[in-house]
């Protein structure tokens, strides 16, 4: 059953930084309100709630967040049902600084691809890039259910919308990959993740 609360969180449609926060919420159960913000759009509810008019911001009463792993770690604090950080420091920080990879490794050329100012040299680059890498990392997901986990965590919640939006990337992962797209598979068909989608994520693998 989920929670019912207060939360609105202003999200893009079809950002993978809002995706994130809205795979936490559906995973935690929260009955948050799902604000879409169009490109060009902003409401002007959320810059006075945020100064930089940003996406995704969540709202949680008297309290704005407006930075993803923020946000994403104030909900896992705030609903620790079920647990998407472990519980011990070390494995904790090991955490962080998988998403601070993630971040620094894969974002990085994902919003390069996708920013209509790039050069198309650079999106080609950028997407060779990011498959190689994802492909190097395959094996990693062959012995454990989740991204280095046997639970679902907030790294997962980081990686899984870059990956859903591969195909809007212009990339397609080699068969030397297959531990990686069989995870993909199996968190793609998950119930959260299904309720976590905006009706342009959905478009994004029906095209």
């Amino acid at each position: 059953m989920g929670v019912t609360n207060r939360l609105a969180c202003y999200s893009a449609p079809a950002d993978h930084y809002s995706h994130r926060v809205r795979i936490v919420l559906a995973e935690k159960g929260v009955g948050a309100e799902i604000v879409y913000v169009e490109a060009g759009h902003i409401p002007p509810k959320l810059v006075e709630v945020n100064p930089y008019g940003s996406l995704p911001t969540l709202v949680d009463r008297d309290l704005a967040l407006y930075e993803s792993t923020v946000i994403m770690e104030y909900l896992d604090e705030r609903y620790p049902h079920p647990p998407l950080m472990p519980v011990y420091p070390v494995a904790r920080a090991n955490s962080r600084l998988l998403i601070h990879r993630i971040q620094r490794d894969w974002c990085g050329l994902v919003d390069l691809i996708l920013d209509p100012r790039s050069k198309e040299a650079a999106r080609v680059q950028a997407r060779k890039e990011l498959r190689e890498s994802l492909t190097g990392v395959s094996p990693l997901f062959a012995d454990k259910p989740y991204f280095l986990s046997e639970d679902l965590s907030l790294v997962d919640c980081c990686l899984l919308p870059i990956l859903w939006r591969l195909g809007q990337l212009g990339i397609e992962l080699p068969r030397q990959a297959k531990p990686l797209l069989d995870y993909m598979e199996r968190q793609f068909s998950r119930e959260a993740f299904q309720a976590s989608l905006s009706a342009a994520e959905r478009d994004m693998r029906q095209r």
